[in-house]
């Protein structure tokens, strides 16, 4: 029996601007995002009879329609008028309702999953314009490395190659909804937005101190002012040596940037103690 096996590396956000919201209900961002070794595996294999069935070793994501892993077999067996029947298992590790795009992710390798379990030969692009419909962050989920996204998400430009990014990301115990997040951002309120060209110069030069200092994010205005624990892990990871602390997404996580593996690692060991889901990650590529 055919089977694949796909890691899903979840993405963070190093910076994240909102320009309004759109007509279709969508904010119009400019981000910059970035895929780290947080990764979830997604075993798939082919069945005899027809239907999806998805299972999971966690008991906090769905395992019917509303799991966008679901959604995503449905949509690409559906437009190429397929019958057969998939399996698939999501071995999670990437915390669940955390800014960290893991239901994207998982959505996006069951596309190239069974684009090659099928032998379909789709382009990356054509898996693309399939996971567009299925969410804004899975286009970016289908690609390497980092991107700079506009539109609400699915316009992306790659970013060149650097060097592995030293990573400190702590998940608090609890969850925030991303509509809930988006609608409560009043962008009159928000005092500083990310500069993407300066960004954009410190990224081309791998200058890691100003690509640092020029990370921002808008929503924190918003997830901050319902979660204030959110500013309290910045602050203790910048305390422990970060160049700069940040929230991905609508949050509730925190990821640090530092210049040196030893620091990440000492800062890493110091939060473990605190929080039960801390990790010391690197960028993946």
């Amino acid at each position: 029996m055919k089977k694949v096996v796909i890691e899903a590396p979840a993405k963070i956000n190093l910076t994240l601007g909102v320009k309004r919201k759109r007509a279709d209900g969508y904010h119009e961002i400019e981000s910059v995002m970035h895929h780290i070794n947080l990764l979830d595996r997604v075993h798939m294999k082919m069945k005899s009879e027809e239907g999806i069935t998805v299972n999971s070793d966690s008991r906090l994501i769905p395992e019917d329609k509303n799991n966008l892993a679901y959604q995503a077999a449905e949509l690409i067996l559906g437009k190429n008028g397929l019958k057969e029947g998939v399996e698939i298992f999501i071995e999670k590790r990437i915390p669940v309702g955390a800014g960290l795009a893991g239901g994207s992710t998982d959505a996006a390798a069951v596309l190239r999953g069974i684009n090659s379990l099928m032998g379909l030969g789709l382009e990356r692009d054509a898996l693309m314009e399939l996971g567009a419909e299925l969410g804004s962050d899975v286009p970016f989920c289908l690609m390497d490395g980092s991107a700079l996204a506009r539109g609400r998400g699915e316009l992306l430009t790659p970013l060149p190659k650097t060097t592995e990014m030293q990573i400190v990301l702590v998940k608090p115990d609890f969850q925030l909804s991303t509509a809930q997040v988006y609608g409560g951002l009043v962008l009159g309120k928000v005092r500083r937005f990310p500069d993407i060209g300066a960004f954009l110069a410190a990224w081309t030069n791998y200058d890691i101190i100003n690509i640092a200092r020029e990370m921002e994010n808008v929503l924190e205005t918003v997830s901050i002012e319902k979660c204030p624990q959110i500013a309290v892990i910045k602050r203790e990871l910048i305390q422990l040596g970060a160049l700069n602390a940040l929230m991905s997404g609508s949050g509730p996580s925190v990821f640090a940037v530092f210049a040196e593996e030893e620091k990440a690692a000492y800062a890493y060991h110091k939060l473990k103690s605190c929080y039960q889901e801390a990790y010391l990650l690197r960028s993946y590529y």
